[in-house]
């Protein structure tokens, strides 16, 4: 039986900004010039993050979903990389309504993602400064990355690997707080059902 991932990811972005050449980087290390936009993958892959060896699904999405298509690869990740490239503004500006469209289908669940930058080997055409997306991080409160998926600069594998870390962290968090509501419910039936027996 296979076992199940242990960190689900899913990246998200504009057609073309290179979400699949960034998860085959990370994957492979390798960068491959032509992709099928319209495709979309899910990867399996193993790596060991602060000695713990972690099982990581990694949901690639074609740029041009449909809006149920792309809610339920919402519900399905746990963790998200909002993908923006560089060279082209209008790519920037759709990562705030990208990340109001996680916060609106997870609801109150804080969503756990970070912000990369790619093609910055193509400096000479760039339209959105590191300023930007450093302050556009902040104004989100995630972590912020730009790199090249094309020469493999910028650190692509510590990126998915502090995803995989902050979701890790948010499980263990939840998985204790639901723990000890389940006791403290237990409690209060007992309470009940004492409080019942003695009047």
């Amino acid at each position: 039986m296979a076992k199940s991932a242990d960190v689900k990811l899913a990246v998200f972005g504009q057609a073309g900004v290179g979400k699949s050449a960034i998860v085959v980087r990370f994957l492979t290390k390798r960068f491959i010039w032509e992709y099928d936009p319209t495709l979309e993958s899910t990867y399996r892959h193993q790596a060991t993050i602060d000695d713990e060896v972690l099982s990581i699904e990694i949901l690639d999405t074609a740029g041009q979903d449909d809006m149920l298509q792309r809610e339920g690869h919402v519900r399905w990740g746990e963790g998200f990389v909002i993908v923006y490239d560089i060279t082209n503004r209008a790519s920037f500006e759709e990562v705030v309504p990208l990340k109001n469209f996680l916060d609106e289908v997870k609801k109150q669940k804080n969503v756990t993602f970070i912000l990369l930058g790619n093609k910055a080997d193509l400096d000479h055409s760039r339209q959105v400064s590191t300023e930007e997306g450093e302050k556009l991080a902040m104004d989100l409160a995630c972590a912020f990355y730009e790199c090249s998926a094309c020469t493999g600069d910028g650190n692509i594998s510590e990126a998915f690997y502090e995803l995989c870390r902050e979701v890790r962290r948010r499980k263990m968090i939840q998985g204790k707080t639901r723990r000890r509501s389940s006791t403290t419910h237990v409690k209060q039936a007992i309470n009940k059902m004492l409080t019942k027996i003695s009047s």
